[in-house]
C-alpha cells in the first residue's frame, strides 16, 4: 500500500505569537497538539476542546554534557498527511489496518554552545497523540550517555487512574491495575504502562509506548509537582537510577511516547495505534507464520517429569480439539539456567524426534520452552534456532528475562530476528510489555508480561476483577499469554492455592477469556482429563485466536467487559463480570441484517454454587436485538454468531 504525504500550511500548523509557536491537529480535528519552542521545549495536548495534557515539557539530560531542553532555533519543519490501507501478516483485531495521522517534524538546532540537533516528529490521530525524537552523534567520537528523559505528561485534574506499580524496574510485570485517584503517583511510585486514566466527560486516556528498539523501555512517576508525570527510563545494568540510561554512538530514536484517546474505554480496545507507529515487515515470505491455539503439558495440572506418555497425551489432546500446536514445557533438555545446560540436546527420559514426528501424525507442530540464559550463553541460540528449523520446531517459549533495559531490548530484536530468518515463531515469558513489533516481526506472536492463570496456582492475588480490568488496561499494548483454558472451577469460598490448579471464576467466564483476550498464539492450560468431552470444549473448537474485525460492547474497568470480534462471516462475543452477580443487556448492532442463529454457552442457573456448569441455547436474531445476560458471581457469558 502506498503511504500519501502532502504538505500543509494550513489547517494543520500555523503561527501564533512566534514561528516557534507550532499546532497539530488530528484527521478529525477532535485532537490537537501545541508544540511551543518559547525558551523551554514544551507541548500540549486538546481532546473535544478540553485540555487533557497542560504544558508539558521534553528535553534529556546526559553524563558529561549539557542538558537539551531549551535555547532551540527551528531550523526546518515539514508536515505530512499519512493516510494508508494495510494487512497485518497476523490479524490479532483486524483484518486490514487504517494508518490515518498527520505529521510534524521539526529540526532543532541549539543557537548557543555545542550546538546540538535533535528532531523532534508528532503524529495527530483520531484516537491518539504520538511523538518521538531524533538524536545525532556528538562532536567527539564514541558513545552519548542518556542520563534521564526529561519528557513528562502534566494531567489536569485528578482523575481516576489504574495503576500497575512494580516497585522496581527488573521484574516479570505480572501484577494488578489498582484503582487509584492520580494524585496517589509520588516520585518514588515506579508505575508500570499502559497507564488508563478516566478524565470523565466522555474522556479516557491511556499513555504507552511503541516501536522500543536501541533505548530503554520507560515507567512513570513524579518529579515531585502533583500529577506531572514523568517519564523513568529503566537504568542499564551496574548503574543506579539517577546513572545512565541509554549509550548510543549513531543516531537514535527514542520510542514513540503514545497518548492513547477515546470518549470510550472501548475506543482504546479497539486502537491499531501502536502497531500503526511500528515499521511495516520485512520478511519476504512470512507465510509460515501461523496463529493458533496450542495444548501446554503438565506444569498447570501436576509436577513436571518430562514423560513421554504424558506428552502424547496432550498431542492427542491437540489433534482431537484441532489444535495446530502443543507446548513442552521446561526441563526438556534437562538442566536449565546453569553452565551445563545444552538446548540443542533433550534428556534422557524422552526422545524428541519421535515427539515431533508422533505430533505430525497427528497434524499438531511443537514449540519447545527454553530459559534465557541458555538461550543466550555461549550465543547457543545461534547454533540451536537453525537446528529447531532442521527438526520441525514451529516456535519457541523463552522465559525470565524479567527485564526491559537498553541491553535487554537490544537481546529481544536479536533473538526475533534469528527466530525469523530460521522460521520459529517466538512467544516470550518473563517479558515486558508489547510495544507493536508484531507488525514488523509477526513471527513475534504473544508474549507474557501479565499476571496471568499461572498465578491460581501458587497465589491468592487472582480475581473477576482483575481479569476484567487487564481487558481495559494491560491488553492496551498488545497481545498477552494468559493462558486460559482452566475447567477446574471452583467458588471463591472453595478456591486454595494448589496443585492441579484451580481458579475461582465459572466455566462461562473462563471460555470468554478466549475471546476477550488478545493472544494469535492462545496457549491453554489445562490438562486433557479436564478439558476433552466437557461442557464448553465444544466452545474451544470453535473459537479462533485472530480476527477480521473487533467491536466494544460495554463495560468499565473492574466491573465487566462485553466485546465482540468478528472472523470471515461470524462473529464471537465475549463477556466477563468480576464478583457480584448482575444483569447487563447488548445490543446486536454489529451483526448482518437478516436471520442469523446464535449459540450462546451461559451460566447456568445454579452457577454461583456449581461454577462449572453452563446452560448452551440456539436461537435466531437479527440486526439491533437487544439480549439479555444473567451473569453470576464470577461469570461469563459466550456467544457465536452466524449469518444464516
Amino acid at each position: 500500500m502506498k503511504i500519501s504525504k502532502v504538505i500543509f500550511l494550513f489547517p494543520l500548523i500555523s503561527s501564533f505569537c512566534t514561528a516557534q509557536d507550532f499546532q497539530l491537529n488530528s484527521p478529525d480535528k477532535k485532537i490537537g497538539v501545541s508544540i511551543k519552542n518559547n525558551g523551554d521545549l514544551t507541548y500540549s495536548v486538546t481532546f473535544n476542546g478540553k485540555e487533557i495534557i497542560q504544558k508539558s515539557e521534553l528535553g534529556f539530560e546526559f553524563k558529561a554534557e549539557p542538558a537539551m531542553n531549551k535555547g532551540f532555533a527551528v531550523i526546518d519543519k515539514k508536515v505530512n498527511t499519512i493516510n494508508e490501507t494495510w494487512k497485518p501478516v497476523v490479524k490479532s483485531k483486524h483484518s486490514e489496518i487504517i494508518n490515518n495521522c498527520n505529521e510534524l517534524q521539526l529540526i532543532l538546532k541549539e543557537k548557543t554552545g555545542l550546538m546540538r540537533i535533535m528532531d523532534l516528529t508528532f503524529r495527530a490521530f483520531n484516537d491518539g497523540v504520538a511523538f518521538r525524537t531524533k538524536l545525532y552523534r556528538s562532536e567527539k567520537n564514541g558513545h552519548r550517555q542518556i542520563t534521564k528523559e526529561l519528557t513528562t505528561f502534566n494531567i489536569p485534574g485528578n482523575p481516576k487512574s489504574w495503576v500497575v506499580e512494580y516497585g522496581k524496574y527488573s521484574s516479570s510485570q505480572e501484577s494488578e491495575f489498582i484503582e487509584r485517584q492520580l494524585s496517589y503517583v509520588s516520585e518514588k511510585t515506579i508505575a508500570g504502562l499502559p497507564f488508563l486514566m478516566d478524565y470523565n466527560d466522555n474522556c479516557w486516556v491511556a499513555i504507552t509506548e511503541a516501536n522500543i528498539d536501541n533505548y530503554p523501555a520507560f515507567y512513570l512517576g513524579t518529579n515531585g509537582k502533583s500529577n506531572d508525570l514523568t517519564t523513568k527510563l529503566v537504568p542499564l545494568p551496574g548503574e543506579e537510577e539517577t546513572g545512565v540510561k541509554a549509550r548510543f554512538d549513531d543516531e537514535v530514536f527514542t520510542p514513540w511516547r503514545v497518548i492513547m484517546i477515546g470518549d470510550t474505554p472501548g475506543k482504546l480496545i479497539e486502537s491499531e495505534i501502536i502497531q500503526n507507529l511500528n515499521p511495516p515487515c520485512p520478511i519476504t515470505d512470512p507465510s509460515w507464520i501461523k496463529p493458533g491455539m496450542s495444548a501446554w503439558d503438565h506444569w498447570w495440572s501436576g509436577e513436571v517429569k518430562m514423560e513421554m506418555p504424558v506428552i502424547k497425551q496432550y498431542i492427542d489432546m491437540a489433534s482431537i480439539m484441532g489444535w495446530p500446536y502443543m507446548l513442552v514445557d521446561w526441563q526438556w533438555y534437562g538442566k536449565f539456567n546453569t553452565p551445563e545446560a545444552d538446548i540443542t540436546k533433550w534428556a534422557s527420559q524422552i526422545d524428541m524426534p519421535e515427539i515431533i514426528s508422533y505430533a505430525k501424525s497427528k497434524n499438531v507442530k511443537i514449540f519447545v520452552w527454553l530459559y534465557n540464559s541458555d538461550v543466550n550463553r555461549n550465543s547457543a541460540y545461534k547454533k540451536a534456532f537453525p537446528l529447531y528449523q532442521k527438526w520441525g520446531i514451529a516456535g519457541v517459549k523463552i522465559d525470565f528475562m524479567d527485564r526491559d533495559d537498553q541491553d535487554m531490548v537490544n537481546w529481544y530484536r536479536d533473538i526475533i530476528k534469528c527466530a525469523a530468518d530460521n522460521r520459529l515463531m517466538v512467544d516470550f515469558h518473563g517479558a515486558f510489555k508489547p510495544d507493536g513489533i508484531m507488525r514488523t516481526y509477526p513471527n513475534m506472536i504473544t508474549r507474557e508480561g501479565v499476571m496471568g492463570n499461572e498465578y491460581y496456582k501458587f497465589s491468592e492475588k487472582m480475581s473477576p476483577e482483575h481479569n476484567v480490568k487487564l481487558a481495559f488496561t494491560r491488553m492496551l499494548a498488545g497481545q498477552m499469554d494468559y493462558t486460559p483454558g482452566a475447567f477446574l472451577n471452583v467458588t471463591k469460598e472453595q478456591f486454595k492455592k494448589q496443585t492441579p490448579a484451580i481458579v475461582w471464576n465459572t466455566r462461562a467466564a473462563e471460555l470468554s477469556k478466549f475471546v476477550i483476550y488478545e493472544s494469535p498464539l492462545t496457549v491453554v492450560c489445562d490438562h486433557p482429563d479436564n478439558i476433552l468431552n466437557q461442557p464448553g470444549a465444544d466452545f474451544l473448537k470453535l473459537v479462533p485466536t485472530t480476527w477480521d474485525d473487533i467491536h466494544f460492547i460495554s463495560g468499565y474497568p473492574g466491573e465487566y467487559v462485553a466485546i465482540a470480534k468478528k472472523t470471515s462471516n461470524d462473529w464471537f462475543v465475549g463477556v466477563m463480570n468480576n464478583s457480584k452477580e448482575k444483569e447487563i443487556t447488548i445490543k446486536l448492532d454489529f451483526i448482518s441484517p437478516g436471520e442469523n442463529q446464535i449459540t450462546i454457552w451461559a451460566d447456568a442457573k445454579d452457577a454461583n454454587a456449581a461454577p462449572k456448569n453452563l446452560k448452551i441455547s440456539t436461537q435466531k436474531v437479527n440486526s439491533g436485538d437487544i439480549v439479555k445476560i444473567k451473569l453470576a458471581n464470577n461469570g461469563g457469558w459466550v456467544a457465536k454468531i452466524t449469518k444464516q
